[in-house]
């Protein structure tokens, strides 16, 4: 969240509408299109009722505003237009005040496929969708809470919480392993590696197994933990997870299934 990205923050008026332009109402379409298809048979009911829910426009890039009355009508939350980057204090109370931290700005053309940092198209059509499902809403709060008590050595560990649920999380239904996380949802490389690449390993959600769990962000997954059903996300909204977090740092965390980064060259 301290990194540096070449994008600027747009504001929004005094009626909370972020200006876009053509070409980037014309990105959003783009990317709109591609991904609906990508996700068919891939995402779960849940995501693909939260999109019927939302009626996200498929011509120009929604406003916060209006995906706000939606899903404060569903289930309480809202958008919260930010930067690209924010620290983790906003973040965690963001969250717990039922306000979704949605970076303003959508990718430039040159970087349709692939995004480091969260832009407007991954947070919306990513993240939100999964908002208007009660469990996800009532575990996202319930996260931003317990980050907004951790310190900064649990909030480590929180984060790989976050990862592999909100993320990069999947999910075992009766027509088999879908998802739900917005990292994948609103990546088309990633929709189709997580489910029917070879590499990765794909585990049983166990919340203590995803905290002990590293990962780096600027690669496909090498793990991903898929959930029995939705509305265990429940249970773990009301879980003890500073607790969680202790038991967890405690066993210790597991062995990287990733190769180590590259350092660039000076």
């Amino acid at each position: 969240m301290g990194k540096s990205t070449k994008y600027e923050a747009k504001v929004p008026d005094e009626n909370g509408i972020i200006p876009y332009s053509d070409e980037e109402h014309s990105v959003w379409s783009d990317l709109y299109s591609r991904q609906m298809k990508i996700i068919d048979g891939r995402v779960c009911q849940e995501f693909l009722d939260g999109l019927e829910t939302l009626n996200l426009p498929s011509d120009r890039i929604p406003q916060p505003v209006e995906v706000s009355k939606v899903l404060m009508e569903r289930t309480g939350w809202q958008v919260e237009p930010v930067p690209a980057l924010i620290n983790f204090d906003r973040f965690f109370r963001l969250l717990a005040d039922r306000k979704f931290p949605a970076a303003s700005f959508i990718r430039s053309r040159e970087e349709m496929d692939y995004l480091q940092e969260p832009d407007i198209f991954h947070e919306i059509f990513g993240h939100t969708t999964m908002l208007t499902h009660q469990a996800f809403a009532d575990f996202t709060e319930a996260y931003g809470k317990a980050g907004v008590e951790a310190s900064k050595a649990e909030r480590v560990f929180l984060a790989r919480l976050y990862w592999f649920t909100v993320e990069f999380g999947l999910l075992q239904t009766s027509q088999g392993t879908r998802i739900y996380g917005g990292g994948i949802a609103s990546s088309p490389g990633e929709t189709v590696y997580s489910l029917e690449s070879p590499e990765p390993l794909r585990r049983p959600f166990d919340p203590i197994d995803a905290l002990r769990t590293p990962y780096r962000i600027d690669i496909y997954q090498s793990v991903y933990y898929i959930l029995d059903r939705m509305d265990d996300l429940f249970e773990l909204a009301s879980a003890d997870l500073l607790a969680l977090i202790r038991e967890a740092r405690a066993l210790g965390e597991f062995e990287p299934t990733f190769p180590p980064k590259q350092k660039e060259a000076a």
